[in-house]
């Protein structure tokens, strides 16, 4: 077994586990544990009847990181009712995004998935109202700073993170799901006028189940970050594999995918979940995904980048090779982000002027 394939492995062929040797245990621990993955695995097992042909030392690591996923998906279902209750005069619809979606519409995903944040998506009409409503309610901005705050009002998809005062519980609120400057530009319109009700609530929304993986897809695809890359993946493949089963879902998300200008990221969605988790997608959707297929020259560029980045740095070997990926998919998500003038611009900020303000502001 190489360690390129020990975490992967063990999500695609959970049932070989209980006959795993102990050596292979401990490295995947340790990858379960910097990919945010423990408690996920546990939940798959679980769900398996598997827990109990598990050796009992990697068993003991596994229960433990299943009852601290359950304290937070309580922690999350009272956090949401926070905010509920803070939005609930401002009569606009807030729609659960990611992680918070997952756990309040109690999606198989959401089985074992850890989140430092709560995301919403709220008209931009509104933003303002949401703000204040959100602030009279204990939620206040974290970036203080004159720039940052301009970098988020004028050309982010989102306000600046807000922290609530005495729960320190952090919350997204957006706009769009990709900056205005992006270039993919995805009208937020058409994801609010699509939404869904939460079972059980009156004011809370989802996002529709093709623009759900839509958004995933894009997250992942199109931002950069990938200290939680293959956790975002497995959440793909679960969504695909769940929503699959409602008639009409296949043919919604390539039609939604052309509809949004996000054939690009639905093409890498479906082609990295079927590459790691061989997730059944049928062959006339992944012709048609080939609508947002890169260049050949692109294509085998991206396949090295993503098959290194989406995988935990932990083997010596490999850490190099890991490193520059991310930072080659870090440069790439901000170019997507970013025109060359505003990147240009925004990193000369980030590189040189905001620490001499945060000197300045110490002294």
């Amino acid at each position: 077994m190489s360690y390129k394939n020990v975490i992967v492995n063990a999500f695609r062929y959970p049932a070989a586990l209980p006959d795993w040797p102990l050596r292979e245990w401990d490295l995947l621990l340790r990858q379960l544990k910097q990919s945010g993955l423990t408690a996920s695995l546990y939940a798959r097992l679980e769900a398996m009847d598997l827990l109990q042909k598990i050796p009992a030392r990697p068993a003991r690591h596994l229960e433990w990181a299943g009852r601290l996923a359950a304290q937070h998906h309580q922690s999350v279902r009272w956090e949401v009712d926070f905010i509920r209750t803070a939005l609930e005069q401002s009569s606009v619809p807030v729609v659960l995004l990611k992680g918070a979606a997952y756990v309040l519409a109690d999606l198989p995903c959401a089985a074992g998935r850890i989140f430092s944040d709560i995301d919403i998506l709220v008209p931009k009409e509104n933003i303002d109202k949401v703000e204040s409503a959100l602030m009279i309610a204990g939620w206040h901005s974290t970036h203080h700073d004159s720039y940052d705050q301009r970098y988020y009002r004028q050309w982010m998809h989102e306000l600046p993170p807000m922290t609530h005062f005495s729960r320190a519980t952090v919350i997204d609120v957006h706009h769009a799901i990709l900056p205005l400057t992006a270039r993919l530009r995805p009208d937020s319109t058409k994801l609010l006028q699509a939404k869904l009700p939460v079972a059980g609530f009156t004011a809370l929304m989802t996002l529709a189940p093709a623009d759900m993986v839509l958004h995933s897809a894009v997250h992942l695809f199109c931002d950069g970050e990938f200290d939680h890359g293959l956790r975002d993946l497995l959440d793909i493949d679960s969504l695909l594999k769940h929503f699959s089963e409602r008639t009409g879902f296949w043919s919604a998300l390539t039609l939604r995918a052309q509809e949004l200008d996000l054939t690009r990221p639905l093409f890498y969605a479906l082609r990295y979940t079927r590459l790691f988790f061989d997730t059944p997608v049928p062959n006339e959707v992944v012709t048609k995904a080939d609508a947002g297929k890169p260049n050949a020259v692109l294509l085998v560029l991206m396949d090295n980048l993503f098959s290194r980045a989406l995988l935990p740095n932990l083997a010596s070997g490999q850490q190099q090779l890991t490193t520059v990926a991310r930072f080659a998919l870090y440069v790439r998500g901000n170019w997507l982000r970013m025109p060359p003038v505003l990147l240009m611009r925004h990193l000369f900020q980030k590189a040189f002027m905001s620490p001499r303000q945060q000197v300045v502001n110490d002294h």
